[in-house]
C-alpha cells in the first residue's frame, strides 16, 4: 500500500486570497441583482461600460477594446441601437466613420442602476453591520484599495 504525501498547508496569505476572492465574487453577483441590465449579453453590456467610462467612439475602437472583429461589433451595436441604447452621429473629421455615444434613456437607466446597488450597499452595511464593525470595515479599504492599485 503506498502512502500519500500531505499537501503542504496553505499559507495564511493563500488562503485570505482565495477567501477574498470569494467574498468579492460574491458582492459583485449581489450588486448586479440590484439593477439588472434586462437581457442584455455580457458583450453589450462591456459596449455601454466602455461608451460610460470613456465617451463616445467608434465601432472599430469598441472592437479593438474587446478585442473582437469589427463586424461582430458592429452586430452588437446594432442591438444596441435597436434597443435605443445608443446612438450614432457622423464623425466630423471623417465621415466614413460613426461616432458611437449612449442615448439619455441608457444614461438613465445606468443612473437608475447604480443609485439601486448604492442603495442595496447602504442598507446592508447599515442593517447587518454595527456602528464598531463599520469602523472596522473602513478602516480595512486603504489596505483594500492598495491590493487592487495597479502597479
Amino acid at each position: 500500500m503506498s502512502k500519500r504525501k500531505a499537501e503542504p498547508a496553505s499559507s495564511p496569505a493563500e488562503a485570505l486570497a482565495s477567501e477574498l476572492a470569494g467574498l468579492f465574487g460574491k458582492l459583485k453577483r449581489r450588486l448586479r441583482e440590484q439593477a439588472s441590465a434586462g437581457d442584455l449579453t455580457p458583450s453589450q453590456i462591456a459596449v455601454l461600460v466602455h461608451l460610460d467610462r470613456d465617451g463616445p467612439a467608434t465601432v472599430s475602437a469598441l472592437a479593438r477594446l474587446e478585442s473582437v472583429r469589427p463586424q461582430s461589433m458592429g452586430a452588437t451595436v446594432a442591438t444596441l441601437e435597436a434597443l435605443g441604447l445608443v446612438k450614432g452621429s457622423p464623425d466630423p473629421t471623417d465621415g466614413r466613420q460613426t461616432i458611437l455615444s449612449l442615448t439619455p434613456r441608457c444614461e438613465e437607466m445606468i443612473r437608475s442602476g447604480r443609485a439601486a446597488r448604492h442603495e442595496w450597499l447602504l442598507r446592508a452595511i447599515q442593517s447587518k453591520l454595527t456602528l464598531q464593525e463599520q469602523a472596522q470595515l473602513k478602516a480595512a479599504l486603504p489596505l483594500l484599495n492598495r491590493i487592487v492599485e495597479t502597479e
